[in-house]
């Protein structure tokens, strides 16, 4: 598999596992499965039913994928994404090639993987994209709100740091008695 394509599945991996719980799920995906609004249904757990929605990178670096995806002597002919040998990739093959794109950016010592990849995404998402907690609970698929609020608790701990580094949370009663 050569070097463009593999980033080409990292970037549709990287984006697409926000909302896709594991690998497993992501390489069971078929190209017929993207509908023209750029959503598609995904079965979670329990055999839950949901729909995802792409945004503009992630249909970009599928688009792009599809342009030097192999077409001929495909085994699994609707399979989104290829292995060298032509057939649907595995999860393993996902996660080798998140390792192997993290090794290179540097980050290969600190224990990430695809699915703290999710949790990033989602804890940006919630912290940077003005995502309602609900909105993100049903983007991730979760079952409890409790499973979401951790990447509140992220925010809310960033929050009282900021709150706390204020210079004016540091004048003291003295300041005012002067006055």
């Amino acid at each position: 598999m050569s070097a463009d394509i593999k980033l080409l599945i990292l970037q549709a991996t990287s984006i697409a596992e926000t909302a896709i719980t594991a690998p497993g799920k992501l390489v069971s995906l078929n190209y017929t499965d993207i509908k023209p609004d750029h959503s598609m249904v995904i079965l979670g757990k329990g055999n839950k039913e949901r729909t995802v929605y792409l945004n503009e990178a992630c249909v970009k670096a599928v688009e792009r994928y599809m342009a030097v995806r192999p077409k001929d002597g495909v085994i699994d002919k609707k399979a989104l994404f290829l292995s060298s040998r032509l057939k649907r990739i595995s999860p393993k093959t996902v996660q080798f090639i998140v390792k192997s794109y993290l090794e290179k950016a540097g980050l290969g010592d600190m224990g990430l993987s695809v699915h703290k990849l999710r949790h990033t995404a989602a804890t940006l998402m919630y912290q940077y994209g003005d995502v309602d907690v609900l909105v993100l609970k049903n983007i991730l698929g979760h079952e409890n709100l409790n499973t979401t609020e951790i990447y509140t608790h992220l925010a809310d701990e960033q929050k009282k740091q900021a709150i706390d580094n204020n210079p004016l949370g540091k004048i003291s009663q003295g300041a005012d008695e002067k006055n």
